[in-house]
């Protein structure tokens, strides 16, 4: 390892260890009790990890022989006590759901189930559409589970949420795991779009994926079209949030999808530096996800390829890798919502983006609270108690940092123009 990666991820453990509280983990099992005012969500999920044996945990971070589902309802605490963009996670268990996110229900489904399951909620969908959510590197089941809740109940989307959540062990070091399990996934990915697409209930599908979760996203979609020699009309609109794909990679795959494609927003921010660091990792080649979209060659590459970009760089919110700021900015959570539950799609000219989106939110989206990540995590993002118990030991050896030892993110920088030092 190179001094200057070794150096990043000592920063970045720093940060982890100094940031942030413990929670209860295995918080799956339902509840009977339910709070006035509280709101439900109601999902269908599809993974291929593998499924557990621990009670409240339901799948794990290892991989499954075959894709597996479920069917989740999530109880989300009245406003008045819960913060938007913030998932309450229970301080102890059981979850108490009048003030913490809490599973109703939690029930495992066959294949055949499933496609039941999913027929029953769009249905219940006035125009018949769906959101597939694909979260990012770091990610517990559990976490994509609170996570995605969270974004439909703050946004609003009115579309029926499918969760498509992959293998991933949850700690910072198992970044070249997740990746594999990124491939691992693409298969049954397409398979799933393969189902939306000749399901004559399903009228619309948006695509919603973040970090390394747009990899994942962008394989499947460019092995069908180049399966079926294009891609379904009813495919919308494909949003991709920090995307932590490298830049020549990002031009292949969307040539290769061909022109008749759903209208792609891209989520930038310059500042990210978790995807600094994953440029470092992946060979000094940019990231999608912190392009400047002015500069060339960018600039015209996306107006031929008509892929509209929001730069969130001078939001002001977010952590200290400042790769959070797509969720923690209600305002543009809640804007996305409105223009999907309005037809529209986010290329459309009437919605106002760039300019005004931005100056709706710099200024005001620093009030919406640090806790919004978990899902929306990119490389080196979660922060959480369950990251440091899985890496705690494996970052002595690596760093020479003691398990427990408290370092501050002051401690250096986890971008590559830093002139700070780690001796």
């Amino acid at each position: 390892m190179s001094r200057a990666l070794r150096c990043a991820v000592i920063c970045t453990v720093g940060i982890v260890l100094s940031g942030c509280a413990g929670r209860p983990k295995n918080v799956l099992l339902p509840v009977a009790e339910t709070s006035p005012g509280a709101s439900k969500v109601e999902m269908l999920v599809t993974t291929t990890r593998s499924r557990s044996s621990v009670p409240g945990q339901m799948f794990s971070g290892e991989r499954g022989f075959a894709p597996s589902f479920a069917d989740i309802t999530v109880s989300i605490p009245p406003s008045k006590v819960r913060k938007v963009g913030e998932v309450a996670w229970p301080k102890k268990l059981p979850s108490n759901p009048a003030t913490d996110f809490a599973v109703l229900k939690a029930d495992a489904l066959t294949l055949d189930g499933a496609k039941l399951r999913l027929n029953a909620l769009v249905k219940k969908n006035p125009d018949h559409s769906v959101i597939v959510f694909i979260h990012g590197f770091n990610n517990r089941f559990e976490d994509s589970v609170y996570r995605f809740a969270q974004i439909m109940q703050d946004s609003g989307i009115p579309n029926t949420p499918l969760l498509v959540t992959w293998p991933s062990r949850g700690s910072l070091l198992a970044y070249g795991y997740d990746r594999e399990s990124t491939n691992y996934t693409r298969n049954a990915l397409e398979t799933l779009f393969q189902y939306l697409a000749k399901d004559p209930e399903v009228k619309d599908v948006s695509i919603l994926a973040h970090s390394m979760g747009n990899w994942l996203a962008l394989e499947s979609l460019r092995q069908m079209a180049i399966r079926n020699g294009r891609l379904p009309p009813k495919f919308k609109n494909v949003m991709l949030a920090d995307a932590d794909v490298d830049v020549d990679v990002f031009r292949s795959q969307i040539a290769d999808m061909g022109p008749q494609r759903p209208k792609f927003t891209l989520f930038v921010s310059r500042d990210d530096r978790a995807l600094a660091l994953s440029r470092r990792v992946w060979g000094d080649i940019p990231r999608i996800g912190s392009i400047d979209p002015e500069q060339s060659p960018y600039k015209e590459e996306l107006a031929a390829n008509k892929i509209a970009v929001i730069d969130l760089t001078k939001i002001k919110a977010g952590d200290s890798l400042h790769h959070s700021k797509f969720a923690e900015s209600p305002q543009i959570v809640q804007l996305i919502g409105a223009r999907i539950s309005q037809g529209q799609t986010l290329t459309d000219s009437r919605v106002g983006l760039g300019d005004k989106l931005l100056a709706a939110t710099t200024g005001t989206a620093a009030a919406a609270g640090s806790a919004a990540g978990l899902i929306l995590s990119a490389p080196i993002a979660v922060v959480d108690q369950n990251t440091r118990e899985n890496y705690a030991n494996q970052v002595a050896g690596l760093s020479g940092v003691k398990s427990g030892a408290k370092r501050t993110a002051n401690d250096c920088s986890a971008t590559p123009t830093s002139t700070k030092r780690c001796d």
